[in-house]
C-alpha cells in the first residue's frame, strides 16, 4: 500500500507558459515619406523658379493631394507606429501642408483673386511654415546628415517663398524654386538611401549619422 502511494503521489507538471504575442514587424516609411517630398515639390519648384509657365502651375495640385499629402500623412502614422516622434511629426505635419497648399491654391485662391490683399494672406501662409521647418532642423541635429539637409534647404525654400509673397516679388520666388529643386534632390537622395540600405542589408548609401 505504501509501495502504491509513493508511485501514484508525483507531482503535477507546472503549466508551460503560452508565448507572448509579438507585433508585426513595421518596415521604414521614413523612404515613402521622403519621395513623396521629393516629388511633389521637385514639381512645384519648376514653376516658382520660372521654368515653366505658371498658368499651367495647377498640374501640382492632384500630386499634392495624392503624394504629397494623403501618403506623407500616411508615413507620419506608420512613424508614430514605430515610436519616432521626429519623423512622425514631420511627414505628418508637412503631409498636412501639401493637403493645406491643395485647398488654399484650388478652393481659396480663385475667389479672392480680387483682394489687394492676397499676397499678405499667401505669405503668412508660408510664413507659418517656415516657422515649423526651422524648428525641425534644430531637431534634426540629432538625426543624421541626409535628413538634416532636407530640412535645411527646405527651410531657405520657405524662407524665399515667404519673402517673396510679402514683398511681391519674383526674384525671390525663383530663388525659393531653385533651393526647392536643391531640397527635392536632398529629399530623393535621402529617400534612395534609406531604400538601398535597407534592401541590400548593409551600407551602400552614405547618411551621416549625427547622434
Amino acid at each position: 500500500m505504501a509501495d502504491a502511494d509513493r508511485s501514484g503521489s508525483q507531482p503535477a507538471a507546472a503549466p508551460v507558459a503560452a508565448p507572448a504575442p509579438t507585433a508585426p514587424a513595421t518596415a521604414d516609411p521614413g523612404a515613402l515619406g521622403l519621395a513623396a517630398l521629393a516629388m511633389t515639390t521637385f514639381v512645384l519648384s519648376w514653376f516658382n523658379a520660372g521654368l515653366i509657365n505658371g498658368a499651367v502651375g495647377y498640374v501640382v495640385l492632384p500630386l499634392a493631394f495624392f503624394y504629397g499629402g494623403i501618403v506623407q500623412v500616411l508615413a507620419g502614422m506608420w512613424e508614430f507606429r514605430r515610436g519616432n516622434t521626429f519623423a512622425a511629426t514631420a511627414f505628418a505635419s508637412l503631409g498636412a501642408f501639401w493637403l493645406a497648399y491643395w485647398g488654399y491654391v484650388g478652393g481659396v485662391v480663385p475667389h479672392l483673386m480680387q483682394e489687394p490683399q492676397l499676397y499678405q494672406a499667401t505669405g503668412l501662409f508660408l510664413l507659418a511654415w517656415t516657422i515649423f521647418t526651422v524648428y525641425m532642423t534644430m531637431a534634426a541635429l540629432r538625426t543624421n546628415g541626409a535628413v538634416l539637409g532636407v530640412f535645411a534647404t527646405l527651410s531657405l525654400t520657405f524662407l524665399f517663398l515667404t519673402i517673396g509673397a510679402f514683398a511681391q516679388s519674383t526674384d525671390w520666388i525663383r530663388i525659393g524654386g531653385w533651393v526647392g529643386l536643391i531640397t527635392a534632390l536632398v529629399a530623393w537622395y535621402a529617400s534612395f538611401a534609406t531604400v538601398a540600405n535597407s534592401t541590400w542589408k548593409r551600407t551602400v548609401l552614405p547618411v551621416w549619422p549625427l547622434s
